[in-house]
């Protein structure tokens, strides 16, 4: 995928839906839980923090860095 995510959700499922395959990276249990709520209710922006941690783990699988509104 090339393309960056521009919703926060989708970014969010992507990297839930690659969990059970043999070469995840850094999806911890604390990240499972920090992507659930991504995915259930996504905030209206994240902090500087977050979206790095969001940009990190979409990096880390072998996706773009987020795109959408932080």
């Amino acid at each position: 995928m090339d393309k960056a995510f521009i919703s926060k959700r989708d970014a969010a499922l992507a990297l839930l839906n690659l969990v059970g395959k043999p070469d995840v990276k850094g999806l911890t249990k604390k990240s499972g839980s920090f992507l659930g709520q991504l995915a259930c209710e996504p905030p209206e922006s994240l902090s500087p923090l977050q979206a790095e941690w969001l940009d990190g783990l979409l990096t880390k699988n072998g996706f773009p860095p987020f795109g959408g509104a932080r």
